[in-house]
């Protein structure tokens, strides 16, 4: 369970020829096994999680570089049906990235975290935009509430089992 690559890039380009993925897209590298992906839904919005936290932090740990190279990747993938402005784009990563720290709060973590984590918002190219993806907006409302249902499902299900995913599939 490490990952020493420096090219994530040219590691997701491989990865996705060797599946016969064709065209754009996006690409998430994570020590979590992605069968146990967490989905959740409201109003239209789909999100989707992988949730490790063997490595948790806190974003702006006083004096603190680098992490430890232990498992640990919360990704979340999201779906909102309607085309979103740049900026709604970016509001609704600040949105879904409040949302986890709050599953993470609810489940007892100090944490804001891991320090790989990654937020991805898809939606329509096309369209009428949406301004907003704040967290009382149209669609930042359901969406921050499905990852929160998301992360908090995933993290618990982590927790519970008291091991890591290196812990679980070492033989």
């Amino acid at each position: 369970m490490s990952y020493a690559r420096p090219d994530p890039e040219a590691h997701l380009t491989e990865l996705s020829t060797q599946l016969s993925l064709t065209g754009p897209g996006v690409g998430l590298l994570t020590g979590v096994d992605v069968h146990d992906v967490v989905s959740a839904a409201e109003d239209g919005v789909h999100v989707y999680a992988t949730v490790g936290l063997g490595a948790p932090i806190r974003a702006a740990e006083p004096g603190v570089t680098g992490f430890a190279h232990r498992p640990g990747t919360i990704n979340i993938v999201v779906w909102i049906p309607q085309h979103l402005s740049a900026g709604a784009l970016i509001n609704t990563i600040a949105t879904a990235t409040e949302a986890k720290v709050q599953a993470l709060a609810e489940l007892g973590l100090s944490a804001t975290g891991t320090a790989t984590d990654a937020i991805c918002v898809l939606c329509p190219a096309t369209g009428d935009p949406a301004a907003y993806g704040g967290p009382r907006s149209r669609w930042g409302a359901p969406m921050a509430r499905a990852v929160l249902s998301a992360v908090r499902s995933g993290g618990a299900t982590n927790l519970t089992t008291g091991r890591s995913w290196s812990d679980r599939h070492q033989k």
